[in-house]
């Protein structure tokens, strides 16, 4: 079994001349770094940089045991954290999870993990809270300050819930809280309510934390293999440890997507043949989108699952305007071996297909796109996972993670923050009446009344 993943350019590099990546050598090399010695800007946020490294091995040792406490009282865990706090765990849940799961009865049955406070729609949270009323189930809420809105709310309700059903003790054990070590309002109300906490390292900001409790803890609780999560970690680790970018896949990669971004591209699309990396696409977008979207630049990360979107995009990718380039995953190793069968009738004209693995004829509508959508002047760039497994789960998160960070500090942004993402939340705090924020809630409402005006 290889022990990482490879990145093919072929379909990509006759869009850049050599000259363009030699001339950034030196440059990628300072940055590495940088991103090595935590000295780059944006460095109190580098913690994830040696995390799988340094992992504690007795906070995990003790996240085992509670996933394993877990598995014993419940049938669902209910997930309450957004962005970050959620995305990572749910896309290994979809990426290694069969589609059509067994139910949670039976020998070696692990609980349904299911994910709440990640949105404001009343009518999710009615629902869910009627459906655990009728199953036994724990609860994990997520979230460095403990003051996010989605996840604050939808907290609320469920604590409310476990007390109700459990009583005030019962409800203790079966309440896990993972936030900031030291701070922060959520620390504060487990401390004073006696739940078992994770820590959020202080130096490993939300979309890059899948790798800490954030995401190892849910995915203990449903059976995952966290142990290979985290050596997949460790080997991309070990491959993006040089500074030279033509041994380094996860600097290729970012290299060029800034230099797509320098000729004028707009989008990056993510692309999958397999359903089950939606989730994946979800977080990258996420890590990508508000690591890099600051100050006019950055490229807006979008996801497509082909071939089904190649009949509603496929002619926009190929025809339209020329503003993206993609970036493929490829699985390559299946774990299906469904071969189609031949028809004595052939109606519908697929016997010259008879005895191939359905597999087969997905890797070959893949590389037949990869084709038209160069000759219609579309870089690919496509990323080969050689099978979805818990380990090439870590691998990949470490290498975008990595990747991220080079491509943020080339544009010249802080990869780090989220400045955008802050204002939305001001204003919506201003808008709900909340205490300090009057001076805005008037601004505000000024500026709507004016828009209503004829």
């Amino acid at each position: 079994m290889s022990n990482g993943i490879t990145v093919e350019l072929e379909a990509a590099l006759p869009f850049i001349r050599d000259e363009e990546l030699t001339i950034l050598e030196p440059q990628v090399k300072q940055i590495h770094h940088q991103l090595h010695a935590k000295s780059g800007v944006g460095s109190d946020f580098l913690g994830w940089v040696d995390l799988p490294l340094n992992y504690n091995q007795e906070e995990l040792a003790v996240l085992k045991n509670a996933a394993a406490q877990v598995k014993e009282e419940a049938e669902v865990l209910v997930v309450a954290g957004i962005g970050g706090s959620y995305l990572g765990a749910r896309a290994a849940l979809e990426m290694l999870s069969p589609y059509f799961p067994p139910g949670v009865d039976g020998p070696g049955a692990y609980p349904q993990v299911i994910f709440a406070g990640h949105h404001l729609s009343g009518t999710y949270l009615q629902e869910l809270l009627a459906y655990l009323a009728e199953k036994e189930f724990c609860l994990n809420v997520i979230s460095k300050s403990g003051s996010t809105t989605e996840t604050a709310v939808a907290f609320r309700f469920l604590r409310k819930l476990a007390e109700e059903k459990y009583g005030k003790e019962g409800a203790k054990s079966r309440i896990f809280v993972t936030t900031d070590p030291h701070s922060g309002a959520l620390r504060r109300l487990a401390e004073e309510a006696g739940y078992q906490t994770f820590n959020i390292p202080a130096d490993v900001g939300g979309r890059y934390s899948v790798l800490t409790p954030v995401g190892l803890f849910p995915l203990a609780v449903a059976g995952l293999d966290v142990d290979q999560i985290l050596a997949g970690a460790v080997k991309a680790y070990q491959d993006s440890a040089v500074a030279e970018p033509a041994k380094n896949s996860a600097y290729q990669y970012a290299l060029l997507r800034y230099l797509f971004h320098q000729k004028g591209k707009k989008v990056e699309l993510m692309v999958t043949y397999e359903p089950s990396l939606y989730y994946f696409t979800e977080w990258w977008k996420q890590l990508f989108g508000e690591s890099e979207g600051k100050a006019g630049k950055g490229l807006f990360p979008a996801g497509v699952n082909f071939t089904t979107d190649l009949h509603s995009l496929g002619q926009y990718i190929q025809d339209g305007q020329k503003i993206l380039f993609e970036t493929v995953l490829q699985v390559v190793r299946s774990k299906a071996a469904l071969v189609l069968p031949a028809e004595e009738n052939d109606l519908d004209g697929l016997n010259y297909l008879a005895g191939r693995q359905i597999d087969e004829i997905n890797a070959q509508a893949l590389q037949g796109t990869i084709l038209a959508h160069q000759d219609g002047g579309v870089p690919v760039m496509v990323i080969k996972i050689p099978e979805l497994s818990a380990y090439y789960f870590g691998y990949l998160v470490y290498f975008f993670e990595k990747a991220c960070a080079m491509s943020g500090y080339l544009l010249g942004v802080n990869p780090f923050d989220q400045p955008g993402v802050e204002e939305y939340k001001q204003n919506l705090f201003a808008l709900l009446g909340m205490a300090g924020y009057e001076e805005r809630r008037g601004r505000i409402l000024a500026r709507l009344a004016k828009a209503e005006q004829p």
